[in-house]
């Protein structure tokens, strides 16, 4: 094998493992989409925008800024499962067979797709 067949060789084997370890973009997009359902079921209700939404109303009295959920960039995975496996406040706790292990997982993936990475 000539050296330019191994160099084009190389880079197909490259970019074909860049593609298997990241994931294919849909699988992402996907999870967000499912993310972005789950929450509008199960949060938005009290935390998303708009007059009448209590999880809101209650981060922006204790200073949150940004109240609204959605715009935030400093959420996590654990803060997020934590809050909402274990309640906090009058926010109450949602079991797995409310909200599955997958859709929690879904819901941090689109509450954390803000964040600075």
């Amino acid at each position: 094998m000539n050296m330019k067949k191994a160099a084009v060789l190389l880079i197909l084997m490259l970019t074909a493992a860049t593609f298997a370890w990241a994931g294919p973009p849909q699988e992402k997009d996907s999870q967000l989409e499912r993310g972005h359902k789950v929450y509008d079921k199960w949060c938005f209700p009290c935390h998303g925008t708009g007059v009448g939404k209590p999880g809101t109303d209650a981060l922006k009295a204790r200073g949150q800024n940004p109240a609204v959920l959605e715009e935030r960039t400093d959420l996590t995975a654990a803060l997020i499962n934590t809050v909402v496996r274990h309640g906090v406040g009058f926010m109450p706790v949602f079991r797995k067979t409310e909200i599955s292990d997958a859709e929690l997982d879904a819901i941090d993936a689109y509450l954390m797709r803000n964040n600075k990475k």
